[in-house]
């Protein structure tokens, strides 16, 4: 994940400053040091962090801070601001006409990922009821096209192709087309290159006079550090881009690129891709990023990821199921389909607060959903019902079916007990009438830490099924 280096350099820092409990202005002073040699090493661009570790240095060291009760934490505050104020305050959204069609206009160099984000952000508007059309320019490419149509279908979005001819004539019949067909986004897949050439740009600005554009979006790698900026500099200052969209964000990439395009482009990160998966993509919040960069978690976008995934009908059958103690391997079997639609699990937990630093170190085995569902649904229905009828004999058979081994079978039997009598110990702890969660109960989970819960959930992490963490080394 990206940050990663940076946010475990930073939460450093700060243990640090929570240690000396009264701050003077040397301690800030060193510590700046340390954030500014961090943001370096997360290749974030020169100019950038001296101008960022200048204005926090100057509100650090003021009187308001040294003389609180809580320097440190004021300290954290200042820069959480200044974080935001880097990447933009403000999410920043697609600049959406008054008369349909709205043009977005995908560019970039070859390799950042264009076609497959052109599709995730049809999908992405798709959900948010807009009728995208997707349109193949690129006619340079071998299988561009074709890649295009695989991704848009998958999108289950319309895509319109006229083969490998002038991309100046499709844009023209795919403009017309999406006014015949009442399409009201048209994102146009352009042709990238391994490099920025004249040839390039002048088609660019060819079909922006030809599709006059509400939204140039630049995809840029975020593999790349700071040639991505360059990348996006080069691109605006020749075309005139409005927002970026940043790939590859899940990698193990510095990331100092995402927080040094605004400052130096002056144009705002839109969205993100955070993974392979058609929905790994995401909005691009400067807040939820800065909360992620300092350890402190992202729920908001976790809950977004629960919600878009699992709709009210099936949150309230699974919850009125737990209530009356009757979740059954059936419904372990739905909740992990439905988590990995949510995305990987280390992605899952780096948005828990204060859970990614801790369990930075746990090996995450995304197998494991595999190995679990394989083993589910082996299983007859009558013992998917009711595991408890499942026999050596049985357990033998599933081994067989699924291809692992009775000792799997086992451990799998073993945690879904022990998890149906956390369910059960929570639920009557925690509801009240109309199975709604008691303040009680909310205070005695909020004060859990992620290492108590981890427990509870049988080797787990809350909401998680079980077995997917094993334990520390």
């Amino acid at each position: 994940m990206a940050f990663e280096g940076l946010s475990g350099k930073l939460n450093q820092v700060f243990k640090k400053l929570k240690s000396h409990g009264k701050l003077t202005e040397s301690d800030v002073k060193a510590a700046m040091r340390e954030v500014r040699m961090a943001l370096l090493e997360a290749d974030v661009s020169y100019k950038v962090v001296k101008d960022f570790v200048q204005k926090v240095s100057e509100r650090a060291v003021g009187e308001e801070v040294l003389n609180s009760l809580t320097p440190a934490q004021q300290v954290i505050k200042i820069v959480n601001e200044e974080l935001c104020s880097l990447m933009g305050n403000e999410n920043a959204r697609i600049n959406f006409p008054s008369k349909p069609p709205c043009v977005i206009m995908m560019c970039g160099l070859q390799g950042s990922g264009k076609t497959t984000h052109a599709a995730k952000l049809a999908k992405m508007l798709k959900k948010e009821g807009h009728y995208p059309l997707l349109v193949a320019c690129d006619i340079y490419r071998p299988a561009a096209i074709n890649q295009l149509q695989v991704v848009g279908e998958r999108a289950g979005v319309k895509v319109f192709e006229m083969g490998q001819i002038d991309p100046r004539i499709i844009v023209r019949e795919a403009m017309r087309f999406a006014k015949d067909h009442g399409h009201d986004v048209v994102i146009l897949d352009t042709a990238g290159r391994l490099h920025i050439d004249l040839e390039l740009m002048d088609e660019l600005k060819d079909l922006k006079k030809l599709a006059h554009p509400n939204e140039i979006m630049l995809v840029v790698d975020a593999m790349t550090g700071q040639d991505a900026v360059n990348v996006a500099k080069a691109f605006d200052d020749a075309l005139g881009i409005d927002s970026v969209l940043m790939s590859k964000l899940d990698s193990d990439t510095r990331g100092g690129a995402a927080l040094s395009v605004l400052a130096v482009t002056g144009k705002p990160i839109k969205y993100v891709g955070m993974g392979e998966k058609l929905d790994d993509f995401e909005q691009f919040h400067p807040q939820r990023m800065a909360s992620r960069i300092l350890g402190m978690g992202d729920v908001l976008t976790l809950i977004e990821k629960a919600e878009s995934t699992v709709s009210e009908k099936d949150a309230a059958k699974i919850a009125k199921k737990l209530e009356q103690n009757k979740f059954d391997m059936n419904d372990l079997l739905d909740q992990l389909r439905q988590i990995q639609k949510m995305g990987s699990i280390r992605s899952i937990i780096n948005m828990l607060p204060g859970v990614g630093d801790k369990l930075k170190d746990v090996d995450v085995d995304e197998k494991q959903f595999v190995r679990i569902e394989a083993m589910i649904t082996s299983m007859t229905r009558a013992e998917r019902e009711k595991p408890s009828i499942i026999n050596p004999s049985r357990k033998r058979r599933i081994a067989a079916g699924s291809g692992t081994r009775v000792e799997d079978v086992n451990r799998l039997l073993k945690q879904f007990d022990q998890m149906q009598k956390m369910m059960k110990q929570l639920g009557k702890k925690a509801t009240g009438k109309g199975g709604k969660m008691s303040r009680r109960a909310m205070r005695q989970l909020s004060a859990m830490s992620p290492e108590q819960l981890q427990g509870m959930a049988g080797g787990g992490i809350p909401g998680l099924p079980p077995g997917l963490m094993p334990p520390k080394k």
